[in-house]
């Protein structure tokens, strides 16, 4: 099992980059972005159901290959970046097939196609996805329902996670420029909220940035693949703190290897999809080691 990402969770989602499906290891209420509440003593069983894909990959509509970021809606509807489709397809809970919602005409850079695709999250408000379109360098907003075509609403960005915050502000990392950008409703520029000093390990900088968080209080977290951890930048602060691993690469309780998917819940524990390991990991706030909570065998 690879686990790629744990993001947006009424269960906690395992996207098994391997096996080409996704996986939810847990049954607790809908739960959403930066508003999750998850039980302290909550335990999770071992063995998931597949709810997308399993079926090896492919691009046929039962079918995913080298799934990556997703996005769970309060009904369980699933939207997955299908990056190697080069599509965004939504399984609804139960279905034994997908319905493409965005790209899905080959790779390139028309209004009407996607690119290698790492991210989707919905906004709500406008009733539309809004993609990270990797290699077409872009975020693009689509119609949620029978869309044929999307917008750039961001420019010449090496793009890889995104998420929005209850304000509807935008938040994008830059794989490129080592840095995480916040952009209000209407802004093609952005400010930088996490790194942006150059690729490095110094608590200012950050290096390739995959996935964001952000919690109640606005904090972005970080997982970083070039530092193998995950850092967390308080508003307006010009450096962040390591709350998960940056003890270098590895397989130890206080290590992390090439972390992708992060969650935080209402008590600041955070949970993170730890690739290279195979597993999901659990950190209490200010604890020194996780624990791993799926995987790791």
């Amino acid at each position: 099992m690879t686990a790629v990402s744990v993001r947006y969770v009424p269960f906690f989602f395992l996207i098994e980059k391997n096996n080409r499906k996704i996986s939810p290891p847990w049954d607790i209420p809908p739960l959403n972005g930066s508003s999750i509440d998850i039980h302290p003593n909550a335990r999770w069983q071992q063995n998931g159901i597949t709810v997308a894909g399993g079926n090896r990959q492919g691009n046929g509509i039962n079918q995913l290959s080298n799934p990556l970021g997703l996005y769970v809606d309060d009904d369980q509807t699933i939207y997955v970046a299908d990056q190697s489709n080069h599509r965004i397809v939504e399984w609804k809970w139960g279905a034994m097939s997908c319905h493409v919602v965005a790209g899905g005409n080959g790779p390139g850079s028309g209004d009407h196609q996607l690119s290698n695709p790492q991210d989707v999250i919905v906004d709500k408000e406008r009733d539309s996805l809004i993609i990270s379109d990797r290699e077409n360098r872009r975020v693009v907003r689509w119609p949620r329902r029978n869309g044929t075509s999307g917008e750039t609403i961001i420019s010449n960005i090496y793009c890889l996670g995104l998420t929005m915050d209850e304000n509807g502000f935008l938040y994008v990392s830059d794989f490129e420029k080592h840095e995480v950008r916040r952009y209000r409703r209407g802004e093609s520029q952005g400010i930088v909220v996490a790194g942006g000093n150059g690729n490095g390990n110094r608590l200012d900088q950050l290096s390739i940035p995959r996935y964001v968080f952000v919690d109640r209080d606005h904090s972005v977290y970080v997982s970083e693949w070039g530092n193998d951890r995950v850092m967390k930048w308080m508003g307006g602060a010009k450096q962040g703190i390591v709350v998960v691993g940056g003890q270098g690469k590895g397989n130890g309780l206080t290590q992390l290897s090439d972390p992708r998917g992060v969650v935080v819940d209402q008590l600041g524990t955070v949970y993170v999809a730890d690739l290279g390991n195979n597993r999901i990991m659990r950190w209490p706030k200010g604890a020194t080691q996780g624990s791993i909570i799926v995987g790791g065998n």
